[in-house]
């Protein structure tokens, strides 16, 4: 079962798309490319957006097109050689943990050399996978950087869904070294065994950018199933390109079993887009890994979407327990910290109305009699309440919950005949679906108000040095001005006009993010002002004037007197 062309997709996946040609926005990453399917997502009713996300995803899997760009893609042979590589190393850990460690980073501050290096103490071998979708994130540059200058501990390996000739190429502030630098420092280790990376594409996010969605997928499918196959080690399997194929079999028939449920997936879309236009909320209550998956839905919320951390809030059984939480619990660093099922009773539901969507996530193992009970004062507050539930063949649901929800999404898992990892993939696959379906009713909630453009993010947090470069990016192409210009006027959004002098414009960039981060509609004042022609102060009350961002923008595109609209010119934006 070696290589792409002999493998039969359990997923019917879509056509090659137009981002592989050559010279398709041709100056950005894979990663911040438009992804043609959902061009005009923005347009779409919520049964089109959830077909149009479902292909989205359903790229994951997708073969390579040998007339097209050779992007190498989950399936392709190196690929898997390389997924095999890793398992190998990481079953010699599995085989002796007394002296080795598998770390995984995708996130840090700035102690994080020093954790790293408290974390290994006593080590003699670790394998250290940093995780960044777009290849861009400083603290896993620095990380991977500082493991190759202790390859006698460390095999740094890097996961990400670009070619490593789009890696970042940015200076890092306050460093000596760019991402990509670092990256192409780990294919001459490559080389030589001495480090990893794996780096399929695939394919642009439904979502301009968004990564948590379609690259936060490919994460959870690929680490899972590198380590599934190297557990293979306590029952003496192989770790071979078959094995890892039959693993990832079980992810594509987890899209296949989740978006059969689309019809219904939309009607949640429209329930919670309905919730958000009318300045209501969305609650997700969890039970286990998938409470999890419900609070990190909500948390990547914030910055994506500009949302409001009241606006779409996770809460899960037994709270920052039921999370396992090392540092114990947080609720008294804030009400927004507060995350379990009591803090949702106490806090949240006296205030339910029919404006709020409530959505249930669980499974028929958990606790059914307090499922059972929680909707119940749920239902006294709100009709819109709604759930997931998940249940392997011969479970069933009883009856009395069934009738207690006015839609239910009920999805029946086969039974996995595998020997040791079913019991795992049944779980991940649980996990996974849940988080497609979250990833379309959040993201499609957010469209449905107005919160996109096209497919561009318009109104997320500009919070970060990257998020910056794309907030430029998103002007520029939506505007089809100079960078320099586009620079220039998001400048004025964040600071004020009156308030722009040489000396700010000169600061690096991390002040501009500083000043960015505390603001709403940094991105969508920029492209108002630069579309009217107008001040940011007259952009913000062309924003308040109309029903959504998206709307002020179409607006502002199509204003009398404007020669071009931004769809004239697919080469904006790309003269960086």
């Amino acid at each position: 079962m070696r290589g792409t062309r002999k493998f039969r997709h359990v997923i019917e996946t879509p056509d090659p798309g137009k981002w592989e040609l050559a010279g398709y926005e041709a100056s950005l990453p894979i990663s911040e490319k438009s992804n043609p399917i959902t061009r005009e997502i923005d347009k779409a009713d919520p049964a089109l957006l959830v077909q149009l996300l479902k292909e989205c995803d359903a790229e994951i899997f997708q073969e390579e097109e040998g007339a097209l760009i050779n992007y190498k893609r989950l399936y392709s042979e190196s690929i898997l050689k390389t997924v095999v590589d890793i398992a190998k190393r990481v079953q010699e850990i599995i085989k002796e943990p007394d002296d080795g460690l598998i770390v995984l980073s995708g996130c840090g501050n700035s102690g994080r050399l020093a954790m790293l290096l408290a974390v290994c103490g006593g080590k003699k071998k670790v394998v250290f996978i940093g995780i960044s979708c777009g290849l861009s994130a400083p603290f896993v540059a620095g990380q991977l950087d500082f493991c190759m200058n202790n390859l006698d501990i460390f095999l740094p390996v890097l996961v990400g869904f670009n070619p490593v000739s789009m890696a970042r190429n940015d200076c890092i502030e306050g460093w000596h070294s760019t991402f990509r630098q670092v990256a192409e420092r780990m294919q001459k280790l490559q080389e030589i065994q001495k480090a990893i990376i794996l780096n399929p594409a695939v394919g642009p996010e439904g979502i301009s950018g968004s990564s948590r969605m379609k690259g936060g997928s490919a994460t959870k499918i690929l680490l899972e199933t590198l380590f599934l196959a190297a557990h293979k080690a306590d029952c003496n399997v192989e770790v071979t390109e078959k094995c890892l194929l039959e693993i990832l079999r079980t992810y594509e028939r987890a899209h296949k079993v989740t978006y059969s449920q689309s019809k219904k997936i939309a009607s949640f879309v429209k329930q919670a887009a309905t919730s958000l236009q009318k300045k209501g909320h969305l609650y997700l209550l969890g039970w286990r890994t998938l409470g999890i998956m419900g609070i990190m839905e909500a948390v990547g919320c914030i910055p994506q979407f500009g949302a409001d951390y009241r606006d779409f809030r996770g809460f899960i059984a037994g709270g920052y327990n039921g999370m396992l939480n090392k540092e114990g619990d947080l609720t008294a660093l804030g009400t927004e910290f507060a995350i379990s099922h009591e803090d949702f009773i106490k806090n949240i539901v006296p205030s339910l109305s029919e404006m709020d969507t409530v959505l249930f996530i669980f499974t028929v193992d958990d606790e059914l009699p307090e499922i059972e009970k929680l909707a119940g004062l749920v239902k006294e507050k709100t009709s819109n309440f709604q759930a997931v539930s998940h249940a392997t063949a011969g479970q069933c649901l009883p009856n009395s919950i069934k009738k207690l929800f006015p839609n239910i999404i009920s999805i029946t898992w086969p039974i996995l005949f595998l020997e040791y990892e079913g019991n795992f993939i049944q779980i991940f696959q649980r996990e996974l679906s849940t988080k497609w379906i979250l990833n379309t009713v959040s993201t499609g909630a957010h469209v449905l108000k107005g919160k996109i453009y096209r497919n561009y993010m318009v109104d997320f947090k500009v919070s970060n040095a990257k998020l910056f470069q794309r907030a430029v990016s998103v002007v520029q192409r939506l505007t089809e001005q100079s960078q320099p210009r586009c620079i220039e006027t998001l400048l004025q959004s964040i600071y004020g006009p009156e308030m722009l002098t040489d000396q700010i414009r000169s600061l690096p960039i991390s002040k501009h993010v500083e000043a960015a981060s505390v603001k709403d509609k940094v991105v969508p004042v920029a492209i108002v002002s630069m579309l009217r022609s107008c001040t940011v102060h007259e952009a913000k009350s062309r924003l308040d004037a109309y029903p959504s961002i998206r709307a002020a923008i179409d607006a502002s595109i199509n204003a009398p007197g404007r020669k071009r609209g931004a769809e004239s010119s697919e080469a904006a934006g790309q003269n960086k």
